[in-house]
């Protein structure tokens, strides 16, 4: 983390300290977020750290989320996590999900055995844990961030939104019309430029939109409960999924406080008409059912904190943005969904709150870089390209999961059938299996034998390094922040140490001088070289063989009203560790290669380090060039 750039400030330097600057509109804004879930929290927190854009956030709830539904934390999220800074209290504070037992039928068909029980998360799968947390807790991360960033965003709630409507002002072409639930009587209304649809399965925004989800429910009826119980059931500490011959299943999910304990319980199937209402389940009747399952252990509930039942079902709707595909070539969208108003599906997977923050994550750096005219506005159109392919994707899935659940095996071949199923699938409910096909920001693959180990399309999968300054041990990863900036990793061939006409040293060059470059091109003359996009370095040679003094200027550039120079931008192996990057991640030594990330950590590009001319044909494809007349300050004033 740093800090002290512009002058030394006591005190938390978590807190931001903005400068002065105008006051902005209330009821005009940039961004309109509707719903303060995972998804709406998300793309709040990022669009506050990237700062200098008038966003409001609003939920119909009277205050912050106090007992969350969701609880799964994938690996995957834990890396964004650590992107917006708020990772280690997560860390802190959870259950981690090391290891997982599988539970079927004993020999007489009357009791349970334990059939298996392997690791949770495969090793090098991620530098971070699948760990279990209240979504209420993350919620809290969350509006923390929000409220020490330099806007001090913080939600607006008990405003309900009541209509959705597009105009024809091209400067604010969505009116949004809430009731002011704790004013009875009085409306406000407010002017956006973009309004985002996190409000759930039920979203008022996808109904103006005319969209709906779509998909059939598996009528089969669950109930899950947060409890406090005694049993003597051997693996109530672990993840254990649980198949009796004809009691049904349980997924046990401890949670964290070293106590308490989620059950997601097979009941059910719903016939006709029937609701999982009509069935007038109870926490006493959940609890019986638990008993049968897990019979001849025994489970005596002391107290429940949570409890629901819900009926299975797999939906997504029809686009996740207001613009038809048709029309794309000549329209930009305007109104988004994400989350479960666009997709839903049970949450025995763990996916729910995870691919919901992942799509917000996903869209928040494009909202912030066409507002702030860095990028062309067909940069939005991929996030609706991207995210509802994955929800399709998350659907089928989901329904295998399902299926295979609660399917009562009559063959020990069928028994094992789930397990092979959970870990074959293991990186994908690990969230780091999500691959972008080519499109306007993810190229093609055809320099990808420069870092077989770094796929063009998935997130950037991070290994140990060394920084050079000052000798840190730490994941190359902690550099990738939730900013808004793209990053070009370069990893150097095996000759070279940061020497004139190096490899690196002519790259640097190259971003520095030519007229070509996408650092010249897209970044404001006023703003510091790193602003738009973060350039980085990994040397092969041991931190202690290399000369920093020898560095390029552009990997220690000077900030800051003190032009104070930035030591934070060099990197080798952590060979006294026994992580090498380059053999971990594959990438070729006599060559290396380069990396280009996008703000959401996933890889654009993998591309010899000389390649030029396809990193300014890339960045071309979306990017502005920087208008040094345009103030972005003025313009989103009030």
């Amino acid at each position: 983390m740093q800090y002290h750039l512009n002058g030394f400030t006591p005190g938390d330097p978590s807190i931001s300290h903005p400068e002065e600057r105008p006051e902005f509109c209330r009821d005009k804004v940039d961004v309109a977020i509707v719903g303060c879930g995972p998804a709406g929290l998300t793309l709040a927190a990022q669009l506050a750290a990237i700062g200098d854009l008038n966003i409001r956030i609003f939920d119909r709830k009277a205050g912050p989320l106090e007992v969350g539904q969701a609880d799964g934390i994938a690996c995957r999220s834990m890396e964004m996590f650590e992107a917006f800074g708020f990772v280690e209290k997560v860390l802190k504070e959870s259950y981690w999900v090391n290891e997982t037992s599988f539970w079927r039928p004993g020999a007489e068909n009357r009791t349970i055995r334990r059939a298996d029980r392997i690791q949770d998360v495969e090793d090098d799968l991620s530098h971070q844990p699948h760990v279990i947390l209240n979504q209420a807790r993350v919620h809290d991360f969350y509006l923390e961030m929000m409220k020490n960033s330099p806007s001090r965003l913080e939600p607006d709630y008990e405003r309900e939104l009541i209509s959705l409507v597009r105009t024809g002002d091209p400067d604010y072409p969505s009116i949004a019309v809430f009731d002011c639930l704790d004013k009875p009587g009085q409306q406000e209304t407010v002017y956006a430029k973009y309004v985002v649809g996190c409000d759930g399965a039920r979203s008022t925004v996808r109904k103006s939109m005319g969209y709906e989800l779509r998909g059939e429910a598996a009528r089969q009826l669950w109930g899950v409960m947060d409890v406090l119980a005694t049993t003597d059931f051997p693996d109530i500490r672990l993840k254990s999924a649980i198949q009796s011959a004809d009691a049904g299943s349980i997924l046990i999910i401890p949670r964290e406080g070293g106590y308490l304990v989620r059950l997601y319980i097979e009941l059910d199937e719903l016939h006709g008409n029937e609701r999982a209402s009509d069935r007038k389940v109870s926490p006493e009747f959940l609890e019986e059912k638990a008993q049968a399952i897990l019979s001849p252990y025994k489970f005596e509930v002391k107290q429940v904190a949570w409890w629901s039942a819900y009926e299975i079902g797999q939906r997504v709707c029809d686009g996740f943005d207001d613009v038809a595909g048709s029309e794309r070539a000549n329209k930009s969208p305007h109104i988004f969904i994400a989350g479960d108003a666009c997709h839903t599906h049970s949450p025995k997977a763990g996916q729910g709150m995870n691919v919901s923050m992942a799509d917000t994550f996903n869209l928040g750096w494009k909202l912030a870089s066409v507002l702030k005219g860095q990028a062309k506005p067909n940069l939005l159109n991929t996030y609706s390209e991207e995210r509802q392919a994955k929800a399709r994707e998350l659907i089928e899935f989901d329904r295998d999961m399902a299926r295979l659940f609660i399917k009562k095996p009559s063959t020990e071949e069928e028994e094992a059938e789930f397990q092979r199923y959970f870990q074959k699938h293991g990186r994908y409910t690990a969230g780091v299996e999500t691959t972008y096909d080519s499109s306007l920001i993810v190229g093609s693959d055809v320099h990808q034998a420069h870092a077989c180990g770094l796929r063009v399309g998935q997130r950037f999968h991070s290994a140990p390094v060394i920084r050079l300054a000052d000798a840190k041990p730490m994941q190359l990863a902690e550099t990738l922040r939730a900013d808004g900036r793209w990053r070009l990793i370069a990893f150097a061939d095996e000759r070279d140490h940061g020497q004139e006409n190096g490899a690196i040293s002519n790259l640097c060059r190259f971003l520095e001088t030519s007229t070509q470059s996408p650092l010249a091109k897209y970044t404001h003359e006023s703003a510091e070289s790193d602003s738009m996009i973060e350039t980085l370095a990994v040397f092969q040679r041991s931190h202690r063989e290399l000369d920093l003094s020898q560095m390029p200027k552009l990997l220690l550039p000077r900030k800051g009203v003190f032009q104070l120079t930035d030591y934070e931008k060099i990197f080798t192996p952590d060979f006294e560790g026994g992580a090498d990057i380059f053999h971990m991640r594959n990438i070729n030594r006599s060559t290396g290669a380069l990396a280009v990330i996008r703000p959401d950590q996933f890889i654009a590009q993998i591309l010899p380090l000389t390649e030029f001319a396809t990193l300014e044909k890339f960045f071309s494809g979306f990017m502005k060039s920087s208008d040094p007349t345009t103030c972005e300050f003025e313009k989103l004033a009030c």
